[in-house]
This record gives structure tokens, sequence and C-alpha cells, in this order.
């Protein structure tokens, strides 16, 4: 079977294997509490089993409605805001042509409810005129702010523009099972609903409803998908040499230990952008607490080399890299030979482009290694439903896994509450009247 791949040999120039293999206590010890739920956070643990425990009926019922919404919209709108938006988008961009949208594929899936921009809704809403489509709204409570207004937004121009009884048929509501304002408005208004489970958090939500659904209208393999996420959770289950979720929770610890404060995520693929973006709120949101934490940050390579490549080669040497490599491409592309040969290419004539992409990439990383910067490098087979889920498992159990070795709760959030009392305070929300108060004193001080 092929699967995803870790290599770790060249952090070793930075820290030696005895420095990871210090780790292993700790890292036995994080996997227990997670398996036991016996360590922080241990009530949003449902992801850990989600591929092995999700019935195969509902992944039926997420596919059949997904295909309701594919017969009849032209384009279907997610809304949602960080893991309710960000998993879903890394594996439809990561699938997609990247020019579908100009070749008139239907259904598009479009995101909302990710931003307060008001030219971003204007704009949306101004494409959407005329057009049939469906919703896909993603809240447990329904009264997350941005989320909240985009839907708002859309529900009332889809009933103006369809009529409130067929509206309701192109509405689905992912949501709390009994509780919430979006609960309540899917009863009375018989939206189709998917539960998300309390237990589930939303940057470990993607192999939910919460991910799947909008994943399948684009017209992917949800299946194939959650096989992939089923094996690496069996391949993750226990303490092992072979358990590459633990081999890079614990090497990434390690270099954290030696001093290297910034995890750099680099890909050769312009398709993984999304997964990446993905990848820095999982593990920046699980970690960064108590003034602890990896920074996770990304670059696109080969673009970025023109634009970060000289502070990640000669910069301040607190940083490591995780490439991810894709070892197939799906389409063949070959350089010509030209008898003029003004741009000099002509010594690469008959290569594939991936070709020169992988020495791109090989003469990078030997390049960061050898200017002080260690790298793990995670290979992918390709870029394919099954190996998807592969890595999206792969990294949610490393990062139970790390979290847990960093000492944290990996599963909360305090920090992210913060902004939003300051907002609610700003805009006078009932209920805030002394935090309005407190705020506007510190404005005008």
């Amino acid at each position: 079977m092929k699967a995803i791949k870790v290599n770790i040999k060249n952090v070793l120039g930075s820290i030696s294997e005895a420095d990871i293999n210090n780790l292993d206590a700790v890292s036995v010890d994080a996997i227990e509490k997670l398996h036991k739920g016996s360590g922080l956070g241990n009530d949003f643990l449902g992801w850990l089993d989600l591929p092995s425990r999700t019935p195969t009926q509902e992944i039926d019922d997420i596919v059949t409605t997904a295909n309701n919404l594919r017969a009849n919209c032209e384009v279907v709108v997610a809304i949602g805001i960080g893991g309710s938006y960000l998993g879903a988008k890394a594996v439809i961009e990561a699938l997609s042509d990247t020019f579908a949208a100009y070749r008139g594929s239907t259904p598009q899936v479009l995101f909302a409810g990710q931003n307060i921009g008001e030219d971003y809704l204007y704009e949306l809403m101004d494409y959407l005129k005329g057009k049939k489509f469906g919703i896909v709204v993603i809240s447990k409570s329904g009264t997350t702010t941005e989320p909240a207004i985009a839907f708002r937004l859309l529900k009332e121009q889809l009933e103006a523009q369809v009529g409130k009884a067929e509206a309701a048929k192109r509405i689905v509501a992912i949501t709390d099972a009994k509780r919430g304002a979006l609960r309540q408005l899917a009863t009375e208004e018989g939206y189709k609903t998917f539960v998300i489970d309390d237990n589930v958090g939303g940057r470990f939500s993607v192999l939910s409803p919460v991910g799947l659904l909008p994943i399948a209208v684009a017209g992917y393999d949800i299946k194939a998908l959650m096989q992939g996420a089923l094996d690496m959770e069996k391949a993750t289950a226990t303490h092992s040499v072979d358990n590459i979720a633990e081999i890079y929770a614990k090497t990434r610890n390690a270099l954290y230990r030696a001093g290297k404060k910034i995890e750099i995520l680099v890909n050769y693929n312009p398709k993984l952008h999304f997964f990446a973006e993905w990848w820095k709120q999982l593990y920046g949101e699980s970690e960064g607490k108590d003034h602890k934490g990896i920074f996770p940050a990304s670059v696109d390579n080969s673009t970025d080399l023109h634009s970060m490549g000289q502070w990640i080669q000669d910069g301040e040497r607190t940083i490591f890299e995780t490439v991810i490599s894709v070892e197939e491409q799906q389409h063949e592309v070959v350089i010509p030979s030209d008898e003029a040969n003004l741009d000099g290419l002509n010594y690469i004539a008959g290569k594939r482009v991936d070709e020169v992409n992988k020495m791109a990439e090989l003469g990078t990383r030997i390049a960061h290694v050898d200017g002080g910067v260690p790298n793990m490098r995670i290979t992918i087979p390709a870029l394919k439903e099954e190996y998807l889920g592969q890595l999206i498992y792969f990294f949610e159990k490393a990062c139970g896994i790390s979290g847990y070795i960093l000492d944290v709760n990996p599963f909360n959030q305090p920090g992210v509450e913060d902004y939003k009392r300051n907002m609610f305070a700003l805009l006078a929300k009932p209920g805030y009247e002394k935090e309005t108060e407190a705020i506007k004193a510190k404005i005008t001080e």
C-alpha cells in the first residue's frame, strides 16, 4: 500500500538522534493520554476515531445530499470560519483543476463567513444574482459573528430569488445536535442537517460532515478520503519506532528545545497553498499557549524562493522546515527544444517540468541544510483523496502528541475569545455594557 512517509535525516546536523529519543517517555505518555482520554482537553477527542466510527450510512447520506445540491445548483456557498472552512478549502484546492472556474465547471464551491470584508460580500452577492445557488452553513451555535453575518445576507438573497420553500431545499445546516440558534432555525425551516459532535473541535473537524459535505459537493470521493484517514488512524494508534506521527511530533519538539522556534511548512505544488493554511491553524491554535509553542509559517516554492528565500537562507537561525513533496503529478508537460535557444533552456529540453521542479526542491533543501536550517521531508504519493486523508489524520494525530509533549492543552483556544469580547464591547452588544464602558475608557486614555 502506498502511504505518506516522513524523513528526518536532515535535522541531525542541528539535533542528535539522542535528543529525539530522549522524548520517548513523554511521547508514550502523550499517546496514552490521547487514547485513554486522561489529558487536558479530553472532552474534545472525538476526532481521534472519526475515520473508524463514522457510520457508512452517514457517509452515504452526505454523498446523497451533495449530489442533490450538485444537481440543482450552479454554485454552492459554504459558510464557516476557521476549521469550519479551512479543511474543506484545503482538500478542494488540492484536488481541483486550477482553472476550473474559468472553464465554467459546475457546481462551483465558494466560501463565505471566513472574513468580514464588505467588498467581498457585496461582490459575492452580486455574482450570485440570477444564479441557481445553494448554501451549506456550518456553525455549532449559529451566532459566531462572521458566518452569522454571511448567512443572514445570503439566506435573504436566496429566499428573494427563489422563495422560502425552495430556499429551504437548497440550505443545509451543519450544527449542534440540539442547541443553538442555527439548530432552532433549521428545525423551524425544515433544513437538511448534519451534526457537529460536541467532542470535535473546529480545527479537527475536516473528517466530519463539516469538511466532508463541501468536499463531496465539489465532486470528490469522500469515501476514499476517509479510507486514507482510517489507514493512518490504524498506523499511528500505538507507540512505535514506525509511528510517523510520533516521529514528527518528537522531532519538532526536540528542535524547539534546541532553539528552533519557527516551523515553515514548504510545498512545491501550488495546489497545497490552502493545505498549509489549514495546518497553520491546526498547530497555531493548538500549541500557542502559556507563552509557549512553535510559530507555524508557510511558503509556496519555488514562488517564494524569490521573496522569502533570502531570509530562510541567511536570516536568524531560529527556524526549521517541513517540506511536503508530491511524488507523482496528474499530468505530464515536457519542455520543448528551441532552435534559437535565446533563453538558454535547451539543456533541459525533453525533460518534464516536474523533474525541474524536483531538482529545485532538492537543491533548495541542500542549500538550506548547509545554511543551518534543519529539514524534515514528508512525501505524499500523489494529490488524491486517499493520500490527503492520510496526511490530514497524520497531522492531527501528531498535533495531539506534540501538544502534550509541550505540556499544553492542545484542544482549547482561550486566546481566541479575547478579540471577540473586545469586538462585542465595541459594537455595544447587549450584555456587554460593562465591557463597552471599560473599552471606551481605554480608547480615550
